[in-house]
């Protein structure tokens, strides 16, 4: 077995690529399962953007998906799960429906519209090219952070946005891990200094080991009041979960976006989490299954905290300074 890479596919059967636009400031993150994953999730935000999410809530009949899509580019985005679901197509993925085949594969978006970027794209978008782009890229292996894939174009309050990991192990020996489009209308750090909310949760110095700050400066700070804005991600876990305990799975992420952003699921905000089990493992005890939801809590808060902190200014005039920009590189992981 590999070492861990701390990131998402760290649990086995989980692959994820990315497609980056850096002159339209945008891009696509593509979450491919080996198998169908049983899977759920919840939407948080007052100003929410997606694909197929209704099939999720656990009343509904679909049980299992194929590929989650992260995606800017707000309601244009949603051409991206397109993309990822004709590349699904092609390889012999997808619900059996007669002689047909139909790849399931929600999707939630960002708002990153106004970031700078060249958003001049003629008649139609480039959202479904870029999500064939990042679903050809998706591997098991290790997968960029920061101002990537669908945090490309991700800004906070304070610093640039961007795509986080984290990964962790129960005490049971089932493996949780997130990923995280940071796009929030709140801040990941404490006022304007260089810690993070999360700060309590970090591993291995991952988010540079500054620690909690003498202080809390817990005046809210937002992007501004007539924007929009997004996180979203997914949680996993090698669990084997009912469709009722994935949506519990996603709930229990947003604890974490609660414990890493200030404030989280606002009006403006779209929050989203989608979550799957590739059910790997058996799960013995409630005991177990409480230490899965508790450690998706951890590793979701952690991996905001990472998609801050490794993100990078994008290339144009005026474009958000990121964490690194104001405080140095501190300690990479």
């Amino acid at each position: 077995m590999r070492p861990p890479l701390n990131l998402l596919t760290d649990v086995e059967g989980v692959a994820v690529g990315h497609a980056t636009d850096l002159e339209c400031g945008s891009g696509v993150t593509a979450i491919v399962f080996e198998k169908p994953a049983v899977a759920s999730g919840s939407v948080l935000g007052g100003a929410p953007g997606g694909r197929e999410t209704a099939l999720l809530d656990p009343a509904m009949t679909v049980q299992t998906v194929d590929a989650f899509v992260l995606s800017g580019g707000s309601a244009f985005g949603l051409d991206a799960a397109g993309g990822v679901q004709a590349g699904l197509r092609e390889v012999g993925r997808g619900l059996q429906v007669g002689a047909a085949r139909v790849p399931i594969v929600p999707q939630a978006i960002l708002f990153d519209l106004l970031n700078g970027g060249d958003k001049d794209w003629g008649l139609y978008s480039p959202y479904r090219e870029l999500g064939n782009v990042a679903f050809e890229a998706a591997s098991a292996g290790r997968f960029g952070l920061g101002s990537v894939g669908a945090g490309t174009g991700a800004t906070t309050a304070t610093f640039k946005g961007g795509i986080g990991s984290a990964s962790a192990v129960t005490a049971d020996g089932h493996r949780v891990a997130a990923l995280v489009a940071v796009n929030a209308m709140g801040s990941a750090t404490v006022g304007a200094g260089p810690h993070f909310w999360a700060a309590p949760f970090e591993q291995d110095a991952e988010f540079g080991a500054l620690g909690l700050p003498p202080q809390f400066d817990t005046r809210i700070r937002l992007k501004g009041y007539n924007l929009i804005a997004t996180t979203i991600g997914v949680v996993v876990t090698d669990a084997v979960l009912s469709k009722a305990e994935a949506n519990r799975l996603s709930l229990m992420a947003h604890d974490g976006l609660a414990r890493a952003i200030l404030p989280a699921h606002l009006s403006a905000d779209g929050d989203t989490m989608f979550s799957a089990a590739t059910g790997a493992k058996p799960v013995e005890t409630p005991e177990a299954l409480m230490q899965i939801f508790h450690h998706a809590t951890m590793v979701t808060a952690r991996a905001v905290a990472r998609g801050v902190y490794e993100a990078s200014s994008l290339p144009f005039p005026n474009a958000q300074a990121s964490w690194k920009d104001r405080f140095g590189g501190g300690i990479t992981a």
